[in-house]
């Protein structure tokens, strides 16, 4: 996927955006963390501990969304969630993965927020985009070349839902949980040999709070 690719989903979205009558900015900064289910492997041949274990990555997400349509009950927004987690450490038994990840997530999405001309109102979010995956140049444990590549994209589907509360003018809270669905990293052994996991795909769960702002 490259940045063509990416552009030509941002772009129609922002347009869309942006051609709207009557609409308000909002700009959002969160900082969390990310969470990643533990992976069983399924061509472990020692089967010490077949299982690829992932930190809890501290995250930072950005958020730009503006009002396509507003009311006292509803209010819809296009937006565009970035998440960033720069290095979430792996574990397993065998010396044959990288010892660490990042990822970039850009998934413009729509939201719905509900009460949205009240000072509390809750939203929940949908959409989807382009994923890109970092991989450590060290194997696990820190010893030794990870022959994998530098990195590998990835598409994503989002889903999320989270509260913001209007404190002080056009200032305010915001906590929100999502759900960042991509494919999974590409894991490649020491010898070659690509690592199969139970799954197909992975979730990237990211938990955050920060600050908010109209204008």
């Amino acid at each position: 996927m490259s940045a063509k690719w990416l552009l030509g989903i941002i772009v129609p979205v922002l347009f869309l955006a942006c051609s709207a009558l009557g609409q308000v900015n909002e700009l959002s900064v969160t900082a969390g963390r990310t969470f990643v289910s533990t992976q069983t492997i399924l061509n472990d041949p020692l089967s010490t501990n077949p299982h690829i274990h992932f930190g809890n990555e501290e995250t930072i997400a950005f958020n730009y969304a503006r009002l396509l349509k507003g009311g006292k009950f509803l209010g819809f927004h296009a937006e565009l969630p970035v998440v960033i987690y720069p290095r979430m450490d792996l574990n397993t038994g065998l010396n044959q993965i990288p010892k660490d990840i990042g990822a970039l997530f850009v998934t413009p999405s729509f939201r719905m927020n509900l009460f949205s001309g009240d000072s509390v109102t809750p939203w929940v979010s949908a959409g989807g985009g382009y994923g890109r995956f970092r991989y450590a140049k060290e194997a696990n444990y820190g010893y030794g070349t990870y022959i994998g590549p530098g990195g590998s994209n990835t598409g994503v589907v989002q889903f999320g839902a989270g509260l913001d509360v209007w404190v002080w003018h056009h200032w305010g809270f915001r906590v929100e949980a999502r759900d960042f669905y991509s494919g999974n990293p590409y894991l490649n052994a020491i010898a070659g040999e690509p690592i199969n996991t139970s799954n197909s795909r992975q979730h990237n769960y990211y938990v955050g709070a920060g600050i908010a702002h109209r204008f």
